[in-house]
Parts: structure tokens; sequence; C-alpha cells
């Protein structure tokens, strides 16, 4: 598969072109990649309206992943705020309010998409953790019968943080009976594509889905893509080169693009066989983990997520244990550590963190849970709440205030609370466990705060 921005960009950094445009570095400097990092001269294509070697790539990375798709160098989040506007056009097309069905462990993105766009959400609620929301066919029909009329889109996060995948073909059945549209933040599965047997959002059936080719395929931080169903409604199809330049910058980082553009060589070569090798041996290390005692959760064949309670760990203290042993998580909490290896891990890698984990000694298990989570009274609206008079408070002073902005932590940037919900107890002991002491609510005297 040829890598036409890769080629391009090669051929102008060994030109000794004299360069009088962006960027400022022309061409050297102390990272050793500036001489690569272009913007949009003759000939380099342009990413919001792409006719040349953009264009190219994308139509190489579309056969690869078996639907249209497109590229984002402002990760998934961007293409989560092009997706929702399109939710919002689809609810227009269809006379419906723009309301979507959501998990409630959705990206803290889905969140300002709302403040931007003013969509109305009503949410699914979480199952045991604010990061997991499970969703039965079951499920998810008595949701949809509860609302007095259909929602324009149901979004789903699959995979989540924790390695959990939806049933998505069942969601997607459901949904389109309803003719209702299903979109799917799945950035943490990039590449579900390529495993023996493809579980990627987009072959199962979802309408709209973007992934994150940083997060698990060898791309730089930023990459990502939009894929959409070759039976995309004609009127989303036609907008989504829109939807993604109305939120992205006029300035894309062609080192990004380059990155996206020769990793299309590797899914096409290399890639299908590196996964093949991969999965037996975290296999393998499940198989010594769950024997040594470890408890590991989520059905994500590429993420080891471990329940550390059970050998007498939090989450926290085994990340600064592997930490200082030279192994950096990806995310932990008092009950999760998540691990997320990916076949440019080598073999000495994966038998150093096992051989660890096993080493060390089981403890009395720690009983302590996280309190119970309840979907709170909701106010007004995110977009209300975060264009209204707000004040950062310590949360002993927050019961019964209405957060004002979204108390979250990156990684793993799923909020506990949203803006416009009234703090009640319950989002109190949740927001103590998870030792978040500040909270911003809307100013004593602005109309809800109390």
């Amino acid at each position: 598969m040829e890598t036409p921005i890769c080629d391009f960009a090669r051929k102008y950094a060994e030109s000794g072109s004299t360069r009088l445009h962006m960027p400022g570095h022309k061409g050297s400097g102390p990272l050793g990649c500036e001489a690569r990092d272009l913007t949009e001269i003759e000939g380099a294509d342009n990413l919001s309206a792409p006719a040349g070697i953009i264009a190219e790539s994308e139509r190489n990375a579309s056969a690869l992943f078996g639907c249209p798709t497109y590229y984002s160098v402002e990760g998934s989040s961007l293409c989560i705020r092009a997706m929702l506007y399109l939710a919002v056009l689809h609810a227009a097309h269809l006379g419906r309010k723009p309301v979507i069905l959501a998990a409630r462990n959705a990206h803290r993105t889905f969140l300002t998409a709302a403040v931007l766009l003013g969509f109305e959400t009503v949410w699914l609620p979480p199952s045991g953790s604010y990061l997991r929301t499970e969703l039965s066919p079951e499920t998810l029909r008595d949701a949809l019968d509860a609302l007095t009329e259909p929602p324009a889109v149901l979004w789903l996060t699959s995979p989540d943080y924790l390695g959990n995948l939806a049933d998505i073909r069942a969601a997607a059945e459901i949904c389109h009976e309803r003719d209702i549209l299903l979109l799917t933040d799945a950035a943490h599965g990039a590449y579900l594509r390529f495993l023996p047997e493809s579980l990627h959002p987009a072959d199962l059936g979802a309408d709209l889905c973007c992934t994150s080719g940083h997060k698990t395929l060898p791309v730089l931080t930023g990459g990502a893509y939009l894929h959409c169903a070759p039976n995309l409604p004609a009127h989303l199809a036609e907008r989504v080169r829109t939807a993604l330049s109305l939120f992205s910058s006029t300035s894309p980082s062609y080192l990004i693009l380059q990155s996206l553009d020769a990793c299309n060589a590797e899914l096409e070569t290399a890639f299908p066989a590196k996964i093949r090798t991969i999965l037996p041996k975290l296999d393998a290390v499940r198989t010594a983990l769950t024997a040594a005692g470890w408890a590991l959760c989520g059905g994500e064949p590429m993420k080891l997520t471990l329940l550390p309670k059970s050998r007498g760990y939090t989450g926290t203290e085994l990340a600064e244990i592997l930490q200082k042993a030279g192994i950096y998580a990806e995310f932990a909490d008092p009950d999760y550590l998540v691990l997320m290896p990916s076949p440019h891990n080598r073999a000495a890698d994966l038998r150093h963190l096992t051989e660890l984990l096993c080493a060390l000694p089981r403890r009395p298990a720690v009983t302590e849970t996280p309190p119970p989570l309840t979907v709170p009274a909701r106010v007004c609206t995110p977009r209300e709440a975060m264009f209204s008079e707000a004040e950062r408070l310590p949360l002993t002073a927050c019961m019964g205030r209405v957060c004002a902005e979204l108390a979250v932590s990156c990684p793993p940037a799923v909020p506990v609370v949203m803006c416009g919900e009234r703090v009640d107890a319950g989002v109190m002991r949740v927001l103590e466990y998870y030792g978040i002491r500040e909270l911003t609510v809307l100013k004593a005297g602005t109309a809800g705060s109390q």
C-alpha cells in the first residue's frame, strides 16, 4: 500500500527548498522531526477539503477498515463532536427533538458537545462503576419504551475504559427497527477490525463510530478515525467533512497525518499477524495471573484490567508498585488497574509484568467497596450550567448545590456528576471516594443554584 502523505513530506524535506511558509522552525530544530512538519503548501493537500494525497490516504484507510473513513489529528474528541453534530442534524431531518439516549459512562467530550450543540441527553444508568454501563437487549428495549418519543440516536461507549464490550450487533438491530441511529465511541477499539474475526463497531452495525489510532495502533498521539456505515443516510454522509471541519483546527499536524498514513501500510501487511501473535501471549498472562489469585474483568482481548482488592491491594497502590519497577499503567483508581499492551510491546515486557505481579505477596482482601451510583436530579441542561455564573468550593460545602463544570480527571475522562445535576448525598459519597475535594457549582443566587 502506498503512503502518499509520507512520500510527499519526505521528498519535500530532502529537496532543500527555502521555506517561506509556516511553521516557524523552517524544517530544523531540537526534536529532529521538524523537516517533515509541514503546512498546506502546494501539493500537500488540505485536510478540510482533501483532493490529493490526503484523499488518497483516506481511501487507503477506508479500504482497510471496510467503510468510509476520515482522519482526525485531534483525537477521537474531534470525531465525537462531529458525530454529535450529525446526530442533531439527523433529529431535525426526522422532525424529532434533538434527544440522545446515552450510556452514562460517556467521555467528557460528549458533555462539552452537549454544551456547544444544545441537545438533550437521557442517561442510561451506570452499572456498579461510573466507568461501566451494562446494556442487555431487554434493558435497551425497556429504556426506549419508557420514552414518550423516540430519540434520534443511541450513544454507546464500547470498548469502555475497563475493557468491556457492548453487544453492538444487538443494539444496532434494535435501533434500526425503530429508525434510531447507533453512534459508538470506540476510541479504544481501532485494532478490533484486525482481529481474526472483526469486532469493530462498523462491522457490527454501528452507523457512525470513532476510533483512536494512537490508543492501540502504531500512530502518534492525536491520530484518530471517524468511520461511517456504507449505508449511512445520504443527508448525513454528505455532511461528514463539514462536521469535522466545524470543530477542527485549520492548522492540522502533518506529522500526525504522516503517522496515520504510514500506519495504513502496516495494517495491510504486518499488523494482523502481530495481533494473532500477541493474543495467545496475553491469554497466557491472564492464565498466570488468575492462577496467582488475581481477579480480572473485561472482554476486550488486548486489555488487562485487574480488580486487585481481592488480593489485598488497591489499584492506585498497585500502580505505584509497578511504576517503581519501571512499568507504567494506563489507569488506576481504588478498584481497578488498567493495562494496555499492544503488539509493539516486547515479550520481555509481558514476562516482567507477569513475574512481578505473581511474586507480590497475597494480603487480606480490601473490603471497602465504591458507594452505589445513582443518577442525580437534573436541574438544568449542561449548556445552561456552563453558561451560568459559578464558584469553586470545597466539596464539603457543595451538598445540595448544582454542578457547573465537569468533575473529572483524564484518564479516564468520564464524569462522576454532570454539569446541571444537583449534588446529593449519594453524589457526595462517590466524589469523596474518588478523591475529589473541590467542585465548581452554580453561584449562590443563580436560578436553580439551590
